[in-house]
């Protein structure tokens, strides 16, 4: 940005006042050369264009949790699956009761 070549001067106000404006040449320059090469900023074409994944519902989200912890408990613990069950039903008693209410807006089975 030619900050040591294109202004001589010794005054602190001065010195924060160029570099104040070599900043804000480098944002409009950057915007600009964002504008005019970066695909996502045309209109939001970028969004149209690419698949979106689809997002998941907060209860198959948890069904996929529990699946997995009781997956692991089965194979790093080797607990039985009424163990598990009983686990799964003590932390499910444990969550706080706005997510309990949640879930029993929801169809979920542990």
């Amino acid at each position: 940005m030619k900050l040591g070549k294109e202004f001589q001067c010794r005054s602190y106000d001065s010195m924060v006042a160029h570099t104040s404006i070599a900043f804000a040449r480098y944002i409009m320059l950057s915007l600009e050369n964002r504008r005019n090469k970066d695909l996502r900023t045309i209109w939001g074409l970028f969004y149209h264009c690419c698949d979106e994944i689809q997002d998941i519902q907060f209860c198959e989200a948890l069904q996929l949790i529990i699946d997995t912890i009781k997956n692991v408990l089965s194979e790093k613990l080797m607990l039985s699956k009424e163990i598990i069950a009983s686990i799964i039903d003590s932390f499910i008693e444990a969550l706080p009761c706005h997510i309990k209410e949640k879930l029993s807006l929801f169809s979920c089975e542990s």
